[in-house]
């Protein structure tokens, strides 16, 4: 560390931020580390500034913290194996692990993690661990760097592949402990002299690495994996010194005495440290394997595919069921009630050979005396170097139907925990047939890392799986089930969800039947995806909704949204199409903000165009006055609402999907559910489209002059009995005798309600017949009617209550020049096929 670099913000740890050098030597740089401190019990005691930038987490929050909590390095905590007895015999015991801090593996560990996270994308990250010992707490020293940083090497160096090596190279200008000891608390603040000393101490003595770039070919000098009695390679070297040294000029000594901290390059550690490349490059290859899709079984797919053929030969993970339905975290530990589900199985044997022992997809219930039920309940790893007959016979014994000694017997086996936040999700059965090297320590230590950072991203797809069922079924419950027939019109709708991570977005469609035989319709497209869209499309939609019922005019209407909008939050933004469907007038009132322009089908011709409306700013935006448009149409046209899903295209003008949609939607269909199929084959066809979809089509049927009566009434008691002769009257020309006492009467208490509180004018009542008999009554009151509890004694009160009981449903609305109570009246069955077959028609 150079004397004149500050220790300030721009230190990740202890490591100052020094370009690698260029020249012929291809000098060594430096990278930025954070630096951890882990205890006996696995908690953090020290969190540097640098690990605070690399994992997200201040000091604050992760000291007494688990570190597998924390950071992707639960392989460097160890593992346990499987312990049987069998004639009184303990079996199973590996190397001995007396070194061991707490379970932590004697020899010191390395390794690449890739975290994915949904807001900040995929994070790199290289990490080495290193035991400490001695009387205090501290147990594990944990190095880290951002991966990414290899990267801005290469790019530095011209494009040629740089070598990361952890180690303590002739170039460090801390050549003793005690300097290093004095400046180890600048490094990591909030240490002490003789706590820094202790451990600087034994990083010298072991050869414990600050991180080196360097672009030379050798093998990087990395602590021995696997080695745990370093202090027989420290006395080897110390005898290739004395030798050395006792034989003079002429005593042939090979080499020189390699400097501090520096590992001796005799053939042993040249064998090691190949090893542990090897195992390096195989983690590093299924880092980059897994990890690039939030998709739960692909994931599986591909972590259980990397184990074979090069680190197994047999392969199966298994999930525990809740995660596999993404129904959230799972509650407490594992037992023997507990499902797991065999997602994937692995092999290099004849294709098929093991379906029928062990099926992919299979549910199973683990027997409690087996090592997969000791690894799901421990949650460390459980290694049988070999499964010798007798214990394979005992291991399949315990399963019910189920012959494993075929698969088993004379493999070695290692079971492996897939772990998030210290809960088992699932786990990795690996083996090892005959005639390979068994599995020892190493390939224990090698496989629980294989499977931590396999559980990272397990557990990223399980919380994204689990979030995306709760707002796919937060969206679901809130679109609307449309009614496909309402009065003078029929609709079809399409929701597709995106395609993108995410997928579940804002969206919505809905039909909102008003007063006067109208008919709302509307689209629109809340910005962003996620859960958050969902539930902000969920408001809007109930705005929409309730102010429609208030039968606001379309602009009025958009004005109160986008107040709401405002009021709720500054990132409530979306766009929003709602027109108003007259079909008595046939006529739409339509008003736009921020949306693609619908399009309409001429009935007469064929011929589709872009309605030319005044765009308007989104709802949320604020201050921007909105415009209703009227365009005249003509039954038997059909209107094509949509989202900007649809249409868009990355990387295509938005102008040849529109004109797309127009071109499609003019295709003659022969039903609505046609004609809406149409649309998405030819728009949905092309490449790139990422975002959901909501299509909402109205064909506008328009209402026959034939099937409307109007009459004026004027503010007198007696027009009420002149109302139900008039209604009668009509109703028998068109044929609906038993249709008529319960229409007078109903009509009867309606108008004599209206005349009794009109003020000035008269009073309006009209009968339209479509698939039902719809009776509407204006006056110039605004006050609506309520449905009150009447006494027995009352004079007041059961109008509407008679209207409530015979009608099939009734209702009431305001406008400017007063309200109209309405309400709907079923017409005989037979009536109502033959008028529903002659508007089809």
């Amino acid at each position: 560390m150079d004397r004149g670099t500050s220790h300030g913000d721009d230190e990740l740890g202890g490591v100052p931020r020094v370009p690698a050098q260029r020249g012929g030597s291809g000098g060594p740089g430096r990278m930025p580390l954070a630096v951890v401190v882990i205890d006996v019990d696995g908690l953090v005691t020290h969190w540097s500034s640098g690990a605070r930038r690399l994992f997200g987490r201040s000091r604050e929050e992760a000291v007494g913290c688990r570190a597998v909590d924390l950071m992707p390095v639960s392989g460097a905590l160890g593992g346990e194996e499987w312990r049987y007895e069998e004639g009184g015999h303990e079996h199973g015991r590996g190397p001995d692990l007396d070194a061991a801090p707490a379970g932590a593996p004697p020899y010191p560990t390395a390794g690449r993690a890739r975290m994915a996270d949904q807001a900040h994308g995929q994070v790199d990250v290289l990490w080495w661990a290193y035991p400490l010992v001695g009387s205090g707490p501290e147990r594990l020293l944990v190095l880290a760097a951002d991966a990414s940083a290899l990267a801005e090497a290469e790019r530095a160096g011209g494009g040629e592949r740089e070598r990361f090596s952890p180690g303590f190279a002739l170039h460090t200008e801390f050549p003793g402990a005690d300097r290093l000891a004095g400046r180890l608390p600048d490094i990591l603040p909030n240490m002490g002299p003789a706590r820094a000393g202790r451990i600087v101490a034994q990083i010298l003595e072991l050869g414990y690495p600050v991180l080196e770039i360097s672009r030379n070919e050798r093998v990087p000098v990395t602590p021995d994996w696997g080695m745990p009695r370093y202090r027989e390679r420290q006395a080897r070297q110390e005898a290739a010194r004395r030798a050395a040294s006792a034989g003079g000029e002429g005593g042939g000594a090979q080499g020189a005495p390699s400097a501090p901290g520096v590992p001796y390059a005799t053939e042993d550690t040249d064998l090691e440290y190949a090893a542990v490349r090897e195992r390096l490059e195989f983690l590093n290859e299924v880092s980059g394997r897994i990890g690039s899709s939030l998709d739960l079984a692909r994931t599986i797919r591909e972590v259980t595919s990397a184990a074979v053929p090069r680190f197994a030969d047999f392969a199966g993970t298994h999930l525990r069921a809740q995660v596999l339905a993404g129904e959230g975290f799972p509650d407490g530990p594992p037992d023997v009630t507990t499902i797991w589900h065999r997602v994937w199985v692995e092999h290099n044997d004849e294709p098929g050979r093991w379906d029928d022992t062990v099926p992919v997809g299979e549910a199973i219930a683990f027997p409690e005396h087996t090592p997969f039920f000791q690894c799901m309940v421990t949650g460390e790893p459980v290694l049988i170097p070999y499964i010798d007959d007798a214990l394979g016979d005992r291991i399949s014994g315990e399963f019910e139907k189920r012959d494993l000694r075929p698969l088993i017997n004379g493999r070695s086996l290692l079971i492996v925990p897939l772990k998030a936040r210290d809960v088992v999700l699932g786990f990795m059965v690996l083996m090892r047939r005959a005639g390979r090297e068994r599995f020892h320590d190493m390939d224990r230590t090698t496989g629980a890392e294989l499977a931590a950072r396999a559980g990272l991203v397990l557990d990223n797809s399980r919380m994204y799986t689990y979030q995306e069922n709760v707002a796919e079924t937060l969206q679901d419950s809130m679109l609307p089930q449309v009614t496909p027939r309402m009065a003078g019109c029929d609709t079809a709708t399409r929701y597709l969800p995106g395609t993108r991570l995410g997928r579940v977005g804002g969206d919505w469609f809905d039909c909102v039947k008003l007063s006067g035989s109208r008919t709302a319709l509307v689209v629109g497209d809340v910005m962003g995806h996620g859960l958050n869209s969902a539930a902000m499309m969920g408001q809007l939609r109930i705005a929409v909704q309730t102010m429609a019922a208030l039968d606001l005019p379309p602009a009025q209407l958009m004005r109160g949204l986008d107040d709401l909008a405002q009021r709720l939050g500054e990132h409530y933004l979306a766009t929003c199409l709602y027109a108003v469907y007259d079909p008595i007038r046939s006529e739409l009132l339509i008003s736009n903000a921020g949306h693609i322009p619908p399009v309409l089908v001429r009935a007469e011709d064929g011929r589709s165009e872009l309605l030319d409306l005044p765009t308007g700013a989104p709802i949320g935006v604020g201050g921007v006055p909105f415009e209703t448009a009227r365009i005249r149409v003509s039954p038997g046209d059909r209107l094509v609402l949509c989202t900007d899903g649809l249409v868009e295209v990355r990387g295509q003008d938005i102008g040849d999907g529109l004109a797309a949609l127009c071109e499609s939607a003019a295709h003659p269909a022969a039903s609505m559910d046609d004609a809406c199929d149409t649309i998405i084959r030819a728009l949905n066809t092309r490449g790139g489209r990422k975002d959901d979809v909501a299509l909402l089509m109205a064909r506008l049927n328009g209402i026959p002059a034939a099937d409307v009566a109007q009459w004026r009434l004027a503010l007198e008691p007696r027009e009420v009995g002149r109302a139900r002769r008039l209604v009668g009257e009509r109703l028998l020309q068109w044929g609906l005798p038993e249709a008529v006492e319960t229409a007078q009467l109903l009509v009867s208490e309606v108008v004599t309600n209206a005349i009794r509180h009109a003020h000035t004018h008269h009073v309006v009542l009209r009968l339209v017949r479509t698939d039902a008999l719809l009776w509407e009554v204006f006056d110039d009151d605004h006050e609506l009617p309520v449905l009150l509890s009447a006494g027995r004694n009352d004079e007041t009160g059961r109008g509407l209550r008679v209207v409530d009981a015979l009608a099939r449903e009734w209702g009431g609305s305001r406008s400017a020049d007063g309200k109209t109570v309405w309400f709907e009246q079923t017409l005989p069955r037979p009536e109502r096929a033959a008028h529903a077959g002659a508007n089809i028609a």
